[in-house]
């Protein structure tokens, strides 16, 4: 008897996060060298408060706790959330916005496969939202940095927030590029001095392009494993582009060329690793294009006009509301109908 040849090996949830996290280890790696140590530490909290998130919840649900902690999906939402914050977040900042993150955007819902929205994005947006200061804190560079941190300041200043005598917060921090452009836009100063200044690289940040780029990197091992696909990705990279190729050609002297857009913030990050999420985006080859194409505006968007400097996390859950339309107006036809 002839039978068809079904697919029986299948990659597991497991494999799949775990090369998600493989993934991201050259921009861990890269961070730790632009940064410090100091993200390592975030890392391991936050992976620490979303298993115990994770288990303490399925207790309660009374659901099986280690295949579910197995799987990894907390563990991924958790590296995401820790790389998108200040590498010196206190310790409090982590732990609220990963337990945000696992008990309210994923079992809230009914965990993996059920929650509408990205739960890395949920713990962020609420953190950005309900602490703003704390997090445009970012660390500059160690080698702009006027007194740079060694390991063991770092970690005491993440727990206690304290700083060695000699050392004022103003001297280990430093305006993000986005953050640093849009006020400097406001001020009427042109792009081309402003991009003078030492936060800015050859392309966006100083010392980020090299994070940027080991994400870029993640993202494409991701492609070749086949674990995430090209209409995402590719979608919201030509989109953010596109649209600020239109705003720099109108006006070089106001706007930002493209590059620096798809070089700065969490671009690469969104791409490969946020909006590829299986769960809270689209399920159709062609709503995949219209999801990250819709990203990808928005993200200009707010960063050119909102109140943030980045705009990914938002952009990300505005579309996530608008998966189900998309999903329903991009149904391929059933074979032998004409609607």
């Amino acid at each position: 008897m002839n039978r068809s040849p079904y697919i029986t090996d299948a990659p597991s949830i497991s494999n799949i996060m775990l090369k998600v996290l493989l993934a991201l280890v050259p921009g861990i790696f890269a961070y730790v060298w632009i940064y410090g140590g100091g993200i390592l530490v975030t890392i391991t909290l936050a992976t620490i408060t979303a298993l115990a998130t994770e288990a303490t919840l399925l207790k309660i649900r009374q659901r099986p706790v280690k295949p579910y902690l197995m799987d990894l999906s907390a563990v991924v939402t958790a590296w995401l959330l820790a790389l998108a914050l200040p590498p010196l977040a206190p310790w409090w900042l982590v732990v609220v916005g990963v337990f945000f993150a696992i008990a309210i955007a994923k079992q809230l819902y009914g965990g993996l496969g059920y929650n509408p929205f990205n739960p890395a994005m949920v713990g962020y947006a609420v953190l950005l939202i309900s602490f703003p200061l704390i997090m445009t804190k970012w660390p500059a560079p160690l080698s702009l940095a006027g007194h740079p941190l060694g390991f063991m300041d770092q970690l005491q200043f993440i727990f206690s927030n304290v700083l060695p005598a000699d050392i004022k917060v103003d001297a280990i921090t430093s305006a993000t590029p986005l953050d640093y452009l849009k006020t400097q836009l406001k001020l009427d100063h042109e792009i081309s001095g402003i991009t003078q200044a030492p936060t800015f690289g050859l392309f966006g940040a100083k010392g980020g392009e090299l994070v940027t780029g080991a994400y870029l990197l993640g993202g494409l091992y991701l492609l070749q494993q086949r674990i995430i696909n090209w209409h995402l990705p590719t979608a919201f990279l030509g989109a953010l582009a596109a649209i600020s190729f239109v705003f720099y050609t109108v006006n070089p002297a106001h706007y930002a060329n493209p590059l620096f857009h798809l070089m700065s913030g969490a671009s690469m990050l969104c791409a490969f690793f946020i909006i590829t999420d299986p769960i809270s985006g689209p399920t159709t080859p062609r709503g995949k294009l219209y999801f990250a194409a819709g990203v990808g505006v928005l993200t200009y968007v707010i960063r050119v006009y909102g109140g943030y400097p980045d705009g990914v996390a938002f952009a990300v859950l505005l579309m996530n509301m608008c998966v189900p339309l998309i999903d329903a107006l991009t149904q391929p036809r059933v074979f032998g109908h004409n609607k």
